[in-house]
């Protein structure tokens, strides 16, 4: 709903009881943050990684944010790829990811220099850019995983040769079962979950219209915004 149905913005929806998922002990605030950190959850489950696994998650959005504290909750190394080093110091600061890399023509000398020309046991992008996901299976370790959480209206393509030298397993990734909400709820619970930083703008209902515009800007740092009733 709101995705491939009409619903997102609706006044009141109707769905299944079992659908629904109770919010016992957490506040308000951190109830909203629930569904995007889901989807890192499960993203991460589904890669299942080991422990001490080498993570790259590429995208330092919401999405990419809860695949990388998942990722480092469940004992992997994890490096952050974005185009923006804000965000990037975001990663460090906040989530405590293990390395941080910047985007561009020579990230993945960087990347390989960090592995040891290994690359990674996981890859996982959180982008939605087509030329950042072909990109990513560049990264992938020989019998690695690479999970694509984007989703983008392009064909994504990807040499062959490459892809079977390598063993690669390739997953989508874009719900988020009962399991993953309740791997969140005991993660915010027990404090794992940077809730108060994730929260950068909020704003009261009435003021939301005109705040969407710019919140677009990348100049507006946002990482998540909450509306207030």
């Amino acid at each position: 709903m709101g995705v491939h149905i009409d619903g997102g913005m609706s006044d009141y929806v109707c769905v299944p009881e079992q659908n629904v998922v109770a919010a016992n002990g957490v506040t308000l605030d951190e109830a909203a943050m629930v569904e995007f950190l889901a989807i890192g959850a499960h993203a991460v489950r589904r890669a299942g990684p080991r422990k001490a696994d080498r993570i790259l998650v590429v995208g330092a959005g919401p999405i990419g944010l809860g695949c990388m504290i998942f990722a480092k909750l469940h004992g992997g190394s994890v490096t952050a790829l974005d185009v923006r080093s804000d965000r990037l110091a975001f990663c460090c600061d906040r989530v405590g990811v293990d390395n941080t890399v910047i985007a561009g023509f020579d990230a993945r000398e960087t990347l390989s220099q960090l592995t040891d020309g290994d690359f990674f046991d996981v890859v996982i992008d959180a982008t939605g850019n087509a030329g950042a996901m072909q990109d990513g299976f560049e990264y992938v370790a020989h019998g690695g995983t690479y999970v694509l959480v984007s989703i983008v209206r392009d064909t994504i393509s990807f040499a062959d040769p490459e892809f079977h030298k390598r063993e690669t397993t390739l997953m989508g990734s874009r719900n988020a079962t009962p399991e993953d909400f309740f791997e969140v709820f005991h993660a915010i619970l027990q404090g794992f979950v940077p809730t108060d930083a994730l929260v950068t703008h909020r704003v009261k209902l009435a003021e939301a219209p005109a705040s969407f515009p710019m919140w677009l800007s990348p100049n507006a740092g946002v990482i998540k915004a909450l509306i207030e009733v």
